[in-house]
C-alpha cells in the first residue's frame, strides 16, 4: 500500500483587519495582521495510477460541505489547477477531515486549498517556484496565499502582498462561532464610511509579551465587524461572551466573521473560558487553542 501524505490546514486568525480602499475591479484592499492557530482541518492524499482526482469529506463539519458538487470544493479546484498547469498524469485520492466551521472567517476553505497545493506538490514530486505557487493560490481566493505561507504575516493588497513578521509572543485563543455562516461579499457590500489609512502596523517591532501585543492591537480593529453584526447580530453576543471571560485581553472578530476570538495569556485561562462559554451556549462552536508560531511552509 502506498504511503498516505497528511497535511494540516490551520485556522487563520486576523488579529486586525483594516479595509484601506477599493479598486476599479471591485476588489477591496486590506491591511491585516494574520497568524495561525494550532487547530484546523486535515487533508490526506494518496497517489493514483490514473489521472483521476477524488475527494471524500469527513469530520464534524462535513455535512456543511455536502450541498455543492465536489468539483466546486476549493480542494478540488486547487488540485485541478495544479494538475492541469503542470501536466501531471497521475491523480490523487484526497480525504478532507473538516473540523472548522464553513464560511466562518478563519480561512477554512482557503486553508484547505493551500494544504492541497502543498501536499500535492509533495505527492506528485513537483518543484514549483514559490512565486508560481502563490499565483495559483491567488486564483483560488484572496486568503489562499497567506494560508499557503503560514507564520505571522502582514497581508496587504487583495491578499497577494505578504510581509513575514517577527515571531509573536506565545498566547492562547478561544475561537467562538455562533453556528451561522455569513456571506463575505454581502458583508463587504454592507460596509460604508471612509477607508482606514494603510500601513498603521509596525513591521519591524517585536513584543515582549502578549500583554504588550494586546495593547498594540487595541489601536487597530476589524473594519468588517459592524457590517457583519448588521447582518448577523449574534456576533455581538459572541464578542460580549468572550470579553466578559476572566483573563481575556482582547475580543475581536476574525476575517469577515462570524467566528470571533479571545486572546488569553495562558492555556488554563483559555480552557476555562471556553468551557464556560460552551456550557452557556450549547449551540455555539467553541474551541480553545494556541497560537502556532511556525509557518507551515517557508516562503
Amino acid at each position: 500500500m502506498e504511503t498516505q501524505l497528511i497535511e494540516p490546514a490551520q485556522a487563520k486568525i486576523n488579529l486586525f483587519l483594516h479595509v484601506t480602499g477599493k479598486r476599479e475591479d471591485g476588489y477591496h484592499t486590506l491591511d491585516s495582521l494574520v497568524c495561525f492557530a494550532d487547530i484546523g482541518d486535515t487533508l490526506r492524499a494518496r497517489l493514483r495510477d490514473d489521472a483521476t482526482l477524488t475527494l471524500a469529506i469527513t469530520g464534524p463539519m462535513a455535512d456543511a460541505l455536502d450541498e455543492g458538487p465536489p468539483r466546486d470544493n476549493l480542494v478540488m479546484r486547487a488540485a485541478t489547477l495544479l494538475q492541469e498547469k503542470y501536466h501531471v498524469t497521475r491523480g490523487a485520492e484526497l480525504i478532507l477531515e473538516k473540523n472548522l466551521p464553513v464560511a466562518s472567517g478563519i480561512g477554512g476553505g482557503s486553508a484547505d486549498a493551500a494544504a492541497a497545493l502543498r501536499v500535492l506538490c509533495k505527492l506528485w514530486g513537483l518543484d514549483v517556484p514559490a512565486t508560481d505557487l502563490a499565483d495559483i493560490a491567488l486564483m483560488l481566493g484572496a486568503d489562499v496565499p497567506v494560508c499557503l505561507t503560514g507564520g505571522t504575516v502582514l497581508m496587504q493588497g487583495i491578499g497577494e502582498q505578504l510581509t513575514p513578521l517577527a515571531p509573536l509572543p506565545g498566547f492562547s485563543l478561544v475561537l467562538v462561532n455562533p453556528g451561522k455562516a455569513v456571506s463575505t461579499p454581502a458583508i463587504f457590500n454592507a460596509r460604508d464610511g471612509d477607508f482606514t489609512e494603510a500601513n498603521l502596523w509596525p513591521t519591524t517591532s517585536g513584543f515582549g509579551d502578549v500583554t504588550s501585543l494586546a495593547d498594540a492591537l487595541r489601536d487597530c480593529r476589524n473594519d468588517l465587524t459592524l457590517p457583519a453584526i448588521t447582518l448577523l447580530p449574534e456576533i455581538c453576543d459572541v464578542l460580549d461572551a468572550l470579553a466578559r471571560a476572566d483573563g481575556c485581553l482582547l475580543a475581536r472578530m476574525s476575517g469577515s466573521g462570524a467566528t470571533c476570538f479571545g486572546l488569553y495569556p495562558d492555556t488554563d485561562l483559555a480552557d476555562t473560558a471556553a468551557a464556560a462559554i460552551a456550557e452557556a451556549n450549547p449551540d455555539w462552536w467553541v474551541q480553545s487553542c494556541k497560537f502556532a508560531g511556525s509557518p507551515v511552509l517557508q516562503p
